[in-house]
């Protein structure tokens, strides 16, 4: 089956479709591990006895697992290739998650977190470039965006599941399935998705990029024929192989610096900016705390877990009408008006937190305050799931030449995940001695920021083919 790209050149749609669908479970599997913890804090903390500081600890451990996932994941990539690397992503979540589900000690889980957090940093950043790497240039930005779809697909899978679990049970630490209690089923539901994606990735073929890379040309050709016909197959091996022939050799981190200068690429700090300011504008604290945050405000358990299906179910649409629209209206101006709609959304959100009052010990809002800011947080989810979800991503999947793509990618997805581990972590104790409504406001002002580094050092990469992509 094919179809007729812009170029005019013929795409295999079946197995296009197959490579995005099975890359990107990779995605789902990113967010529901990511997702999971939300909604098992308290018996987290009754099991463990954890302080707040422990609990942020515990939440966060995944996020050094991340960190370091997506760093060797990027370098492991260019030796090993895209698809085994995603193979391994895959084992450790199946391990991670029946770790996280069964451990006796905070220990034991933070170890079963960190194993799981290694998955999820490889998937992270090779989902986007394994997608970017095989599909046609004018609808790149389309399907690599589908990974965020499936991040948060994810996401609202575990918020689903760990909502049914908490229903049926009691409550999150009542006793469950074989007499576990029910926070422990929600770590391990995940392992039927992780499996999936495990069988899945031996469907669909390796990275013809990665393929040239490695001197492998005539599997190259195979695999581009089999996408884009015989004809294309031979001009894209050429067009890939010059594009490494000035700098012909082995892929490695000193080639981030620039020979002229010495320097750092700027592409290289634009990537880097790009992942660092995606996570202080503080997503995270919404999908990993979502549902502390709202009972911290007056809301029940159940209600607050409704909240975060609901808050899952808008990102999905947001990433959707990202799709429509990426190919079309450009990353830079979506990132833009992303940057714009949080500032906003963030602010109104602080400043119904600083209207409240404690009472008992809980901070308490009006009804009025209340409904304005469960509606600004989820204003803000959509605005950053039209921009900055999804589009980081994109940009870090294909902005790097070929020659620097996997170790831009690792030191990009090492400051994303170190970024969101800062965040993650430090979010209750700032929620406890700032109060949130400066922690929202710091959030705020992050966004507020980013427009304006978007402005500067962001350049357009909108129709471009990888191997025209500048250094």
């Amino acid at each position: 089956m094919t179809i007729a790209a812009d170029s005019g050149q013929h795409v295999n749609r079946a197995l296009i479709a197959m490579i995005v669908i099975v890359a990107t479970i990779g995605g789902f599997m990113f967010g529901y591990d990511s997702g999971v913890i939300n909604g098992t804090q308290a018996g987290l903390e009754s099991t463990f006895a954890l302080s707040s500081l422990g609990t942020g600890f515990t939440v966060g451990a995944i996020l050094i697992g991340s960190s370091v996932g997506a760093f060797m994941a990027g370098r492991l990539a260019d030796n090993l290739g895209r698809r085994n690397v995603m193979m391994i992503a895959a084992v450790l979540f199946i391990v991670s998650a029946l770790g996280a589900g069964a451990a006796t000690s905070a220990t034991m889980f933070v170890l079963a977190r960190i194993i799981g957090g290694l998955g999820i940093g490889a998937a992270s950043v090779l989902a986007p470039v394994y997608i970017s790497e095989v599909v046609p240039a004018n609808v790149r930005g389309r399907l690599s965006s589908v990974q965020q779809i499936m991040i948060i697909t994810g996401l609202t899978g575990a918020f689903v599941a760990n909502w049914y679990l908490a229903r049926i049970a009691g409550s999150s630490t009542a006793l469950f399935w074989l007499d576990y209690p029910a926070w422990r089923w929600m770590f391990w539901m995940q392992v039927i998705p992780a499996a999936i994606y495990l069988v899945t990735l031996f469907l669909i073929p390796e990275s013809p990029r990665f393929l040239v890379l490695k001197g492998r040309y005539d599997e190259a050709e195979t695999v581009l024929t089999r996408l884009f016909g015989a004809t294309e197959a031979k001009r894209k091996v050429a067009e890939i192989r010059g594009s490494l022939s000035a700098d012909a050799h082995r892929p490695k981190l000193s080639d981030l610096i620039d020979k002229a200068s010495g320097k750092i690429r700027p592409i290289v700090w634009t990537g880097i900016g790009l992942a660092i300011f995606q996570q202080f504008v503080g997503i995270n604290i919404v999908f990993y705390y979502g549902s502390v945050l709202w009972q911290s405000v007056g809301f029940s358990e159940s209600d607050a877990l409704l909240i975060n299906i609901l808050s899952g179910s808008l990102s999905i649409i947001a990433c959707l009408l990202t799709v429509a629209l990426v190919d079309k209206v450009g990353r830079k101006p979506l990132l833009l008006i992303g940057s714009a709609g949080m500032t906003v959304t963030l602010a109104i959100v602080g400043i119904c937190f600083a209207s409240g009052a404690i009472v008992e010990g809980t901070l308490r809002l009006s009804d009025q305050n209340g409904l304005i800011a469960l509606i600004a947080a989820n204003a803000y989810v959509v605005f950053f799931n039209l921009s900055w979800g999804p589009i980081m991503w994109v940009m870090l999947g294909e902005m790097f030449p070929t020659q620097i793509r996997g170790s831009g990618l690792a030191v990009a997805g090492f400051a994303q995940w170190f970024a969101n581990f800062a965040i993650s972590v430090s979010f209750p104790t700032m929620a406890i001695s700032l109060g949130l409504s400066l922690t929202y406001g710091f959030y705020a002002l992050s966004a507020f920021v980013s427009f304006f580094f978007v402005w500067k050092m962001v350049s357009e990469t909108r129709g471009r083919e990888l191997e025209d992509m500048p250094g």
